[in-house]
């Protein structure tokens, strides 16, 4: 309808109908009945119809909305050791700031802090992985993801809200659209830095607590050997077994890291992680006999992250009814062909117990998890050593550095500040 059509009889009444086809624009859908005095009806309508324009315009702009997402691409694959070059920077992308429609469960998020872990080696690489029944091997041109701490930038997931902090599997970049969020936790406890929710309160912690207490069933007084002890899976290994009343002993793969581990009982300032002791394997000719040196009794709790000549000779050293929990294989990860164990028999020999595990077996233990280790953070009865590096752009490194010994404890990747 055009204003300068209005009749006599709407003039009287005051009113002036409008339907779908008497639309101002096509995408403008009704217009409520205008009460005005005739003189002012053209001016009424034309009013209406502008509010209504920029309405539905900022309505659509807000929709709109995206910005820039850095993001870390594959773009080798990783043949050996992963190497920088097998990464590249992505910044032309974008992202929208709202969950599309298509993904009814969809949770967005910002991203502060990313977790280096070395399975993710694994899924770097072409060749058929066993980490395949529980991640998806990465392709080329596509995201990194991993463990990381984020902030719920839009939801439409019932169990998260805009503003919630989380930690779980998002993607190496500024902001990601998790489709199924099932692998993400709410951060519920604020009181502890967010960046520990990559390591201590998340999946190195809970690695830890699941393969020393429910595969092995640590006992007061036992033996216990941690290898990659300067790790953030290890030290957390170490430090819960010394809680729980054992012996603990760690191996690392580099002098500088052996100093971490390894530190005077009686001084309490250098007790920092409070091993009994520690050596560098890398350094030892004849691994079995380091291990009788160390363990002149034998071994009941082996926490294996190396495997190799390592775990050789581990099964040499375990006494009768021991456990073993096999949580990485760090020195096989990058072989052609891998090493084989010689010592399989003491296995039956001595009654053995050997499981590997991962950390998604555990994670309905997670409440009992927090349960456990928040106190002992508050009363500061661990304690927890992060390596953060700055810049998503920095990723890589930070990954590569994991199998040369440059880091000490976790492993982090900021990339943003809280």
């Amino acid at each position: 309808m055009n204003p300068t059509e209005i009749t006599e009889e709407q003039i009287k009444m005051k009113v002036f109908p409008f339907s779908l086809k008497d639309s101002v624009k096509d995408w403008l859908y009704y217009l409520p009945p205008v009460i005005a005095e005739p003189e002012k009806a053209r001016q009424t309508l034309l009013l209406q119809s502008a509010r209504s324009i920029l309405n539905q315009s900022a309505a659509m702009a807000e929709e709109a909305e995206v910005v820039k997402n850095k993001q870390v691409v594959l773009k080798n694959y990783a043949t050996g050791f992963v190497k920088d070059s097998d990464f590249i920077i992505k910044t032309d992308s974008t992202m929208s700031l709202k969950v599309p429609e298509s993904s009814s469960k969809g949770v967005l998020v910002k991203n502060f802090y990313l977790s280096c872990d070395p399975y993710l080696s694994f899924l770097m690489q072409k060749s058929d992985s066993s980490l395949e029944a529980q991640f998806s091997r990465f392709s080329l041109g596509s995201t990194i993801n991993g463990f990381g701490v984020a902030k719920v930038v839009d939801s439409r997931h019932p169990k998260f809200e805009k503003g919630d902090l989380v930690w779980g599997i998002t993607g190496w970049e500024e902001y990601s659209l998790i489709a199924e969020p099932d692998s993400l936790f709410k951060i519920e406890h604020t009181d502890v830095p967010l960046s520990h929710y990559t390591g201590l309160l998340g999946m190195s912690g809970l690695t830890a607590y699941g393969g020393l207490f429910e595969v092995c069933n640590p006992k007061k007084g036992e033996k216990v050997f941690v290898s990659a002890a300067s790790g953030s899976v290890g030290l957390l290994v170490g430090q819960f077994a010394k809680l729980t009343g054992c012996h603990v002993i760690g191996s690392a793969g580099s002098r500088e890291n052996v100093h971490m581990v390894l530190y005077c009982r009686v001084d309490l300032l250098k007790n920092k992680f409070g091993f009994d002791d520690a050596f560098n394997y890398k350094e030892e000719q004849d691994l079995d006999a380091a291990l009788k040196r160390y363990f002149p009794e034998g071994i009941d709790i082996h926490f294996e992250n190396v495997g190799g000549k390592m775990l050789d000779a581990v099964l040499l050293n375990m006494r009768m009814h021991g456990r073993i929990a096999v949580c990485g294989l760090m020195s096989q990860y990058h072989q052609e062909k891998p090493e084989g164990l010689y010592n399989v028999a003491s296995i039956l020999i001595k009654r053995l117990r050997m499981e590997g595990f991962g950390v998604f077996d555990y994670l309905h233990l997670y409440p009992k998890f927090l349960d456990l280790v928040l106190p002992q953070i508050r009363e500061k009865k661990i304690t927890y050593v992060e390596d953060i590096a700055e810049g998503l752009e920095n990723g890589p490194a930070a990954h590569v550095g994991l199998f040369s010994g440059r880091n000490v404890g976790k492993q982090v990747v900021l990339v943003a500040r809280e």
